[in-house]
């Protein structure tokens, strides 16, 4: 799932042969349509028999598909749904608790304690900065939220609009602890100040960047490392001071009538074979023993990552996330 996305579509119908245990599962996702269909190729074969039929939505539409079916589900699961999204009160009275030898072991930190749901993954806010375009506007390498409130970068900065995109929620409601650190707000206030161009998606900064529209995009990490794989002049920032991210959760529906087939997938999708697939896509990997890759690495994100996450009152934010909104919109005007 990466930010507020705005074309959904089925995008995967996995059928194998009949087979013991047969069934058949809907999942509504909002994963990224590539990862999904590597994805799903694993799980055919790990769970034979086993009909996953997805669709795949944006954030904003999965959230409002699940509201419009909320009397009469019709998905048996939610796979890579923002956790902020997810515990927003009228959809998380929509699912039951979920337990498997996989999901448990994923650490405390990535699941609820209700069970109602777990993230084996998540994202991480990052600048994306064209060295080339910095060089030629004669402007330091940013390495701080605080830098980026430096008159020098005025009108040089793209950021994700925190109405419209996950990453920008993520950002606004991360560095300030939902709302509740006015340090924080002050410092999203100033960097406000500096954005030349506010975007609708997450990744759309960091494709602004690359092409040298903007030196500085604030994105998400993943954008990144694969503007820096495409071969464009860009540099990964983790910038320094309060880390932005967030999880990618999935749950099961409450009164599914194929339970236990949906379980099985669920518990697959927390499994260390699903987590290998992960890293092909994700810069948080939840699994237990997962570090990012030693191309990860180079590119800029911490081995020691998802050891260094912060603490994050998820359903704070997704409670207060009209409010902060419109209070961030007041206070950056």
């Amino acid at each position: 799932m990466r930010p507020y996305r705005h074309i959904g579509s089925v995008i995967a119908l996995v059928a194998a042969c009949g087979v013991a245990r047969a069934g058949t599962v809907t999942v509504y996702s909002a994963l990224e349509s590539d990862e999904i269909a590597t994805y799903l190729g694993a799980a055919k074969k790990a769970l034979p028999g086993l009909d996953i039929r997805v669709l795949r939505l944006s954030s904003g539409d999965l959230a409002a598909r699940l509201l419009a079916e909320s009397a009469e589900p019709r998905n048996d699961a939610i796979w890579g749904m923002a956790v902020t999204d997810m515990l927003e009160p009228r959809i998380a009275m929509l699912l039951a608790p979920v337990h498997g030898a996989n999901i448990d072991r994923i650490p405390a930190a990535f699941r609820a304690t209700d069970g109602l749901w777990f993230a084996p993954t998540g994202y991480l806010a990052a600048l994306c900065v064209n060295r080339e375009a910095l060089a030629e506007r004669h402007l330091p390498m940013p390495r701080s939220w605080r830098d980026l409130t430096s008159p020098a970068y005025k009108g040089q900065v793209a950021m994700p609009d925190p109405s419209s995109s996950g990453t920008g929620y993520m950002l606004v409601s991360s560095l300030s602890d939902a709302g509740r650190d006015p340090e924080g707000m002050d410092l999203l206030r100033d960097i406000s100040r500096n954005v030349g161009q506010v975007t609708l998606s997450g990744s759309a900064p960091c494709k602004l960047a690359r092409i040298g529209e903007f030196p500085i995009g604030i994105s998400f990490a993943f954008s990144a490392m694969q503007s820096i794989r495409q071969g464009y002049p860009v540099t990964m920032v983790i910038p320094e001071g309060r880390k932005g991210y967030e999880l990618e959760a999935s749950a099961l529906m409450k009164g599914s009538p194929h339970a236990d087939d949906a379980k099985r997938f669920l518990d697959w999708t927390a499994s260390p074979e699903a987590a290998a697939l992960y890293r092909g896509y994700k810069e948080i990997v939840a699994a237990p023993g997962s570090v990012p890759s030693a191309e990860q690495q180079r590119q800029g994100l911490p081995a020691d990552l998802v050891a260094t996450l912060p603490a994050r009152d998820f359903a704070t934010a997704a409670r207060e996330r009209a409010a902060l909104i419109a209070r961030y919109k007041r206070l950056t005007r």
